[in-house]
């Protein structure tokens, strides 16, 4: 059985940092009704199209295992079937702008009288204070938490990175958040509010520059490479480059077919535990020795020299080689995956990381999978659903209404018409 078999989540959050946290928890089993607006639904479904008048990979890739139901809530039959669903779901996830789900009528203290076990999941840009009410985009999101500032290279400018931190990071504290809510309520039988603010997830994603930034009032950072360069450092964390996090010093090597490959590259750690395997590996004996050499403080100033040395050896080597031939021997290295090579990489499809699912409107396309595997309760990875598909299902098999009910709904305007796929 699934872990979150028979919890209804109510989901009226769209583009990516929502999504994410509610395709997790359908992942795990969750009921998840997604509550779209007639004729419009979420943003996503024609962002970024790249089969026509199919929903976009966009929202396809973050809406998996989910029901859609459309539904104009400004109207009266709208507004009644949508307090039936507060009356009904277990947890409410939004990331609306400030306000909006207020504007609605569902303050917190409406959605207590109507549900008090009720959970309420928000995703905000920041947390209370003098930015609460701004609006937060995913790179935004990464300059704010400290992200970007820590980024790049020391004589370039920040930069943001190419994984989602802000916003699919944000989805999955707050489907953290969520899943701790909900056990808690077993012994409270109350609801709560969950706030999952994308600032806040950053900076915990960032929480070892964070280190770095307290260890600077007691002295130099001495793993970054700057230091070894005799470059002062200032009064906050410095951008890293491809220094290691972790103080072992580290670099990106090209490896054989760099000239014409992007992505022929290796990360190398010469972490100090074999130090001398990687003297022995890349034909430098004497340096296991050498008093400029045998120490992790000796070898602070000759750090660039160290890794031109090892990018000499790793120049002659496929990334792949290098992994087979380091790994072994505990030497900490991995090549630099493009995203062809990920999709196209068997054991990834293996373990479901990577999926390839079916499609009514626009074929056959990959989409990653659950990545928490759980032992007794896998993920089955079903298609996004097509805007408003399940809206009659969802009103007469979760709500109850009578199909004479349903008709009245239809013609009121508070909702509108299911997409069917083509059987």
């Amino acid at each position: 059985m699934q872990a979150l078999k028979g919890v209804k989540v109510l989901d009226f959050t769209h583009v990516q940092s929502g999504p994410t946290c509610t395709q997790l928890l359908a992942w795990l089993g969750a009921d998840v009704i997604k509550v779209e607006r007639p004729g419009v639904g979420d943003a996503t479904r024609g962002q970024l199209r790249d089969v026509p008048n199919a929903d976009s990979l966009y929202f396809t890739m973050l809406n998996h295992n989910k029901r859609s139901i459309t539904l104009n809530s400004k109207t009266e039959q709208g507004k009644d079937v949508l307090e039936r669903l507060v009356k009904t779901c277990d947890v409410l996830v939004e990331n609306f702008a400030p306000g909006a789900l207020d504007r609605m009528g569902l303050t917190w203290e409406r959605i207590q009288e109507l549900n008090p076990k009720m959970i309420y999941a928000s995703v905000k840009g920041f947390g209370p204070g003098p930015y609460e009410d701004c609006k937060v985009y995913e790179n935004v999101a990464q300059c704010a938490g400290g992200s970007a500032s820590t980024t790049g290279f020391l004589d370039g400018p920040p930069l943001v990175t190419g994984a989602q931190i802000g916003d699919s990071g944000t989805g999955l504290h707050l489907a953290f958040g969520i899943v701790s809510a909900l056990y808690q309520r077993i012994n409270s039988g109350k609801g709560q509010r969950v706030l999952a603010a994308m600032q806040d997830s950053v900076l915990n994603l960032c929480r070892v520059k964070l280190r770095d930034q307290q260890r600077l009032a007691h002295g130099p950072l001495n793993e970054y490479t700057q230091f070894g360069k005799g470059i002062e450092f200032g009064d906050a964390t410095p951008r890293a480059g491809n220094d290691s996090g972790g103080g072992q010093p580290g670099a990106i090597l090209k490896c054989k077919g760099w000239e014409t490959d992007p992505n022929a590259y290796t990360y190398f750690i010469t972490q100090a535990a074999v130090w001398e395997k990687v003297c022995d590996t890349i034909g430098e004996p004497g340096w296991k020795t050498d008093p400029g050499y045998a120490t992790p403080p000796a070898r602070l100033d000759k750090l660039e020299q160290i890794f031109e040395r090892i990018e000499q050896w790793t120049k002659t080597k496929s990334k792949f080689e290098v992994m087979e031939i380091c790994n072994p021997q505990d030497i900490p290295v991995g090549p630099i995956l493009s995203m062809k090579e990920i999709a196209e990489e068997p054991s990834l499809r293996e373990t479901e990381t990577v999926v390839e699912v079916d499609h009514p409107e626009r074929g056959s396309y990959l989409t990653v999978g659950m990545p928490v595997k759980l032992s007794d309760s896998p993920a089955d990875v079903k298609r996004s659903p097509l805007l408003g598909e399940h809206t009659e299902e969802i009103l007469t098999q979760v709500l109850g209404y009578s199909a004479d009910e349903v008709d009245q709904i239809r013609a009121s305007g508070a909702i509108g018409e299911m997409k069917q796929a083509a059987q």
